[in-house]
């Protein structure tokens, strides 16, 4: 059957942590680049659809493509990663080192790409900086500022709503990942990881992988952000609530409710080993 049973889904999940986790640094830092980019890449394509008039709500449709690309292509995306990797530690099959190491050199990997794709984005919509007010350039300004400087403003308020809306960011994005893996066919997983991906894009959540590509090229485009606002009021909170979700409200969630508990394991040894007391006398009841 092409649909796979949450049990299995938690099987191949296991086996997915494994790989990944003992993948090269070369291959997490290209395949983590690639993801970035491509991600990118989509979210420019959001940019450029709503600013052309179309409702938001089209960019969200469109939004998916980038992860349905970089998932059926096997690459590394650290927020996909936050929940995946979790399930191997809970079971044993990935160790904490392994775990950490995976998600540094996949998180550098899309920061890279990101940056990459950011600055060539800029020179492509400006005409290497010849033309740099547009529509699109504003848009891309304008969601750059309210990311940091409008969470800035509100102060710890501000930090505080960038960290929940990364939660529930990255529930959704988490079960993207986990969905791609519910299906057999080419098809079925371009669906069931559309459906998620699409939920949280629509809403407005915070992706700190996204972000990476909003944010430095906002600032290209001459947005007033400093290096250090970008990262202590939206990548810092956002990746922490980004890890947050993934752990808890995917990986570990899932990992529990529907992995395969041995049967010997409800029954110790040592009482299996023991003889049956025999039936105590009865006493009689005094009075």
């Amino acid at each position: 059957m092409d649909y796979v049973q949450p049990k299995q889904l938690l099987r191949e999940a296991l086996e997915t942590a494994s790989r990944k986790a003992d993948l090269s640094i070369r291959d997490m830092l290209l395949r983590g680049f690639l993801a970035g980019g491509i991600l990118a890449y989509a979210t420019s394509l959001v940019f450029v659809v709503v600013s052309q008039g179309q409702a938001p709500i089209v960019g969200a449709l469109l939004f998916p493509v980038g992860f349905v690309i970089l998932v059926l292509l096997g690459l590394e995306l650290a927020t996909g990663n936050f929940a995946l990797l979790p399930v191997g530690l809970a079971d044993g099959k990935v160790s904490f080192l392994k775990l950490l190491r995976n998600w540094t050199w996949v998180y550098l990997g899309n920061l890279a790409g990101s940056l990459f794709y950011a600055a060539v984005f800029y020179l492509a919509i400006t005409n290497f900086g010849a033309t740099p007010n547009s529509p699109l350039a504003d848009l891309v300004k304008s969601a750059a500022q309210k990311k940091t400087l409008g969470y800035m403003a509100m102060g710890v308020a501000g930090w505080e709503t960038a960290f929940l809306k990364a939660v529930l960011c990255n529930w959704m994005v988490t079960l993207g990942a986990v969905l791609a893996l519910a299906s057999r066919s080419t098809v079925g997983k371009i669906v069931a990881m559309w459906l998620p991906i699409l939920t949280f894009f629509a809403q407005g959540y915070e992706h700190s992988i996204v972000n990476m590509f909003v944010i430095p090229a906002g600032k290209f485009l001459g947005a007033p952000i400093t290096v250090g606002q970008w990262w202590l009021w939206n990548q810092i909170p956002v990746t922490l609530g980004n890890i947050f979700s993934g752990i808890f409200l995917t990986g570990l969630a899932l990992y529990y409710t529907f992995r395969t508990v041995p049967p010997s394991a409800t029954v110790t040894p040592a009482a299996e080993s023991l003889p049956a007391e025999p039936p105590l006398e009865q006493v009689p009841t005094p009075g």
